[in-house]
């Protein structure tokens, strides 16, 4: 019983007095501020990168866009994504001081390399038999893709993007580098004013969990729904 009123004690304190659970609500809605904006900045570089690397000719030989893109999927996918961070605002953006902005930017370039991957790797999963049947039709190269290979390749690319948007909202936990209020920068102060590292810190994990589970039961109606499409 008494360990129970001092669990409790914790919780109240951490949780419930002078309504704290509105400074760990305002932080969820930073964090998710930051995975929604880098989402869709990541899906709109990915997609332009992924048909960059595409440009590469037939018998293997590099262009000049397909050698751009895999630089900058090298130079993205091969340095640590706090430094990126901390690069964009100590250095590209530092006469910016609106953190969602730096951060949204820093992760949607981040997350454009590894969604290029994604769409490249969707639309290369197309039968080539499509591509030949949509030419044999008299589409060109542009109406090949968009009426027949894209509309395919996105079932493909779908469920990937899905656990991408996932990784985003965890990978945003160090946006506090940059003075983001974030969740985990919230649940941290929150450790310094009670001097009680547990409970802040175990509250934070259990939202986030609660929000990845939520995002993952989703996508995963949705895998079952597109697997039942491709099954009529």
């Amino acid at each position: 019983m008494e360990w129970f009123e001092s669990v409790w004690r914790h919780i109240d304190a951490a949780f419930i007095e002078k309504d704290r659970w509105r400074i760990y609500l305002n932080g969820l809605g930073v964090t998710m501020q930051v995975a929604i904006f880098a989402a869709v900045l990541g899906i709109v570089i990915g997609t332009l990168i992924a048909f960059m690397k595409l440009s590469a000719r037939d018998n293997g030989k590099p262009t000049v866009l397909s050698r751009i893109a895999n630089i900058y999927i090298d130079i993205i996918r091969g340095t640590p994504s706090v430094l990126q961070l901390l690069i964009m605002w100590f250095v590209v953006l530092k006469s910016c001081h609106n953190g969602i902005l730096v951060a949204s930017i820093t992760f949607g370039i981040n997350s454009g390399a590894y969604v290029a991957e994604i769409v490249r790797a969707g639309i290369l999963a197309v039968d080539k038999g499509q591509t030949e049947a949509g030419r044999s039709l008299g589409l060109n190269q542009v109406q090949t893709m968009r009426y027949i290979v894209l509309p395919q390749a996105f079932k493909n690319i779908l469920p990937p993007l899905g656990n991408e948007f996932i990784v985003l909202i965890k990978e945003t936990a160090i946006v506090g580098y940059v003075s983001l209020s974030d969740l985990t920068r919230v649940s941290n102060q929150m450790t310094s004013t009670l001097f009680d590292a547990f409970t802040p810190l175990i509250g934070a994990a259990l939202i986030y969990f609660v929000i990845i589970k939520i995002l993952t039961i989703l996508l995963g109606m949705l895998e079952r729904r597109l697997r039942r499409s491709d099954n009529h």
